[in-house]
């Protein structure tokens, strides 16, 4: 079966990932870093970067020629794509099946060998056959006539094994890019952690710049304020921990392709654009181009390749051979010829001919449990995207909105004494709660859709006006 090309590419849209769409992130502080530590290294990028404005074009141009070029830390899903492809032991593994598999078919090819042989008899005997004067000489040719073709099943035996490394290579070929698209998405879901995280400090440290100003008025005990900065200190051990992730995911995902000090420091994806999918009947009449389904094919050539085989086993080969004596009394020469066939082949050649049958027919009920096996994760799939998009969608039309309202009211009414720290931190929990449970739905949601692509082959694009950089 010949697949598409495009099918090995799309898990691109696995993620709806656009380098456009979204800026590079930058890299994280190191855990333990002061929170102002990331924005001051900004800061101290755009003095740099401002200060550089005002060299001169040829101060530049000198320093293009005599610095190095610096490589770039933003990296895609497309980069870890072409890095798998081209190093991964276990694609070039199918190079050098290939050519043991060829070098059988060669193999499978030739002909019988002719043999060669010399005899002499009558000779170092007793009486008149004593010496060698009664000795005869007899050179010979032998090879043996292949009936019932044979030659052509073993050479279409051995080609069906080669096409079919194609269609397994290109399974595995999928394989890998599914799980270096949830890799890449691990990579994403810390990123988008971190994100919330500081999303999370800034609203504590509203909620304790508030809560000292209530104390030092003296309209709330030291207590608040204690309480205030605990819950501080906790966001603040959330980031390091999505920190300490991010660089675990990091490494993660460059293992695939053997590298183990990860080259980028941040890859680009918007984990929240989900897109329109078929239903459970539309996606199944695509299973058939999974390289699962596919393969059954060149299987089942094979399996009749070695019926076939099989069957030319019941005409028996036939034994010949010619030559030529001589005798050594006379010096007369003769011609000699024999031919011999063994009986009986076509009852002998019946136990391999109902084995490779019953090969071929179990290869059929295989396939017919398999095809139940793919379906079934498909609807799990389907159903849990659909789960995954629906709460993703819901919490951001129907519960953040009336949230943020919330949070500004419970801010003001805080600061004006009108409710405890309690029902603000409460709040403020509630907030970080929706908004990771949003998250994790998403992901849910984008590990659904990687399955979904992998067993069908079929791209899914979000719609182009999906925003890139939705609230995490």
């Amino acid at each position: 079966m010949r697949l598409r090309p495009t099918a090995l590419a799309v898990l691109t849209a696995a993620l709806c990932f656009s380098a456009q769409a979204r800026p590079p992130v930058a890299a994280p502080p190191p855990p333990g870093s002061p929170p102002g530590a990331q924005a001051g290294t900004h800061a101290e990028a755009g003095t740099a970067a401002r200060a550089g404005s005002k060299r001169s074009a040829p101060a530049r141009a000198d320093s293009a020629r005599t610095d190095p070029p610096r490589p770039t830390s933003f990296f895609t899903l497309d980069d870890a794509f072409g890095r798998i492809q081209d190093t991964h032991p276990d694609l070039r593994l199918f190079g050098n099946q290939r050519s043991v598999l060829e070098a059988e078919r060669d193999l499978a090819a030739q002909k019988p060998a002719y043999v060669a042989g010399a005899a002499i008899d009558n000779t170092l005997g007793t009486g008149a056959l004593s010496g060698t004067k009664a000795a005869e000489i007899t050179l010979t040719l032998a090879s043996v006539f292949e009936r019932g073709g044979k030659l052509d099943a073993r050479r279409a035996f051995a080609q069906s094994r080669i096409d079919a490394l194609a269609v397994d290579r290109e399974g595995r070929r999928l394989d890998l890019l599914a799980e270096a698209a949830r890799r890449y998405l691990a990579v994403v879901a810390e990123q988008r952690r971190i994100e919330l995280a500081e999303f999370d400090i800034a609203q504590r440290k509203r909620a304790v710049a508030a809560a000292r100003v209530r104390l030092e008025a003296g309209a709330s005990p030291e207590s608040g304020l204690l309480t205030a900065q605990a819950q501080l200190a906790r966001a603040e051990l959330d980031r390091s921990r999505a920190q300490r992730g991010l660089l675990a995911a990091r490494q993660f995902l460059a293992a695939l392709w053997g590298e183990r000090d990860p080259g980028f420091a941040a890859v680009a994806g918007d984990p929240f654009a989900l897109p329109q999918i078929q239903d459970a009947t539309a996606l199944a009449s695509l299973l058939e181009r999974n390289p699962e389904l596919s393969r059954f094919v060149d299987q089942r050539r094979i399996a009749e390749s070695r019926v076939r085989l099989a069957q030319t086993q019941s005409r028996a080969d036939v034994d010949w051979q010619v030559g030529l004596r001589r005798q050594q009394e006379n010096g007369d020469f003769g011609f000699v010829a024999s031919v011999s066939m063994p009986l009986g082949a076509a009852a002998r050649a019946q136990p391999g001919i109902r084995g490779a049958q019953a090969e071929l027919a179990l290869l059929e009920t295989e396939r017919e449990a398999k095809g139940l096996s793919l379906y079934s994760t498909l609807v799990e799939a389907q159903g849990r995207y659909r789960l995954g998009a629906l709460e993703t969608e819901r919490l951001k039309q129907d519960v953040l909105p009336r949230l943020e309202r919330a949070e500004k009211a419970a801010d003001y009414a805080y600061r004006a004494g009108a409710i405890s720290y309690l029902e603000l931190a409460l709040l403020q929990a509630e907030s970080v709660a929706v908004r990771r449970q949003r998250l994790d739905a998403a992901l849910d949601a984008q590990l659904a859709l990687i399955e979904i692509q992998r067993l069908t082959g079929e791209p899914f694009l979000a719609a182009p006006t999906a925003p890139a950089g939705a609230t995490p």
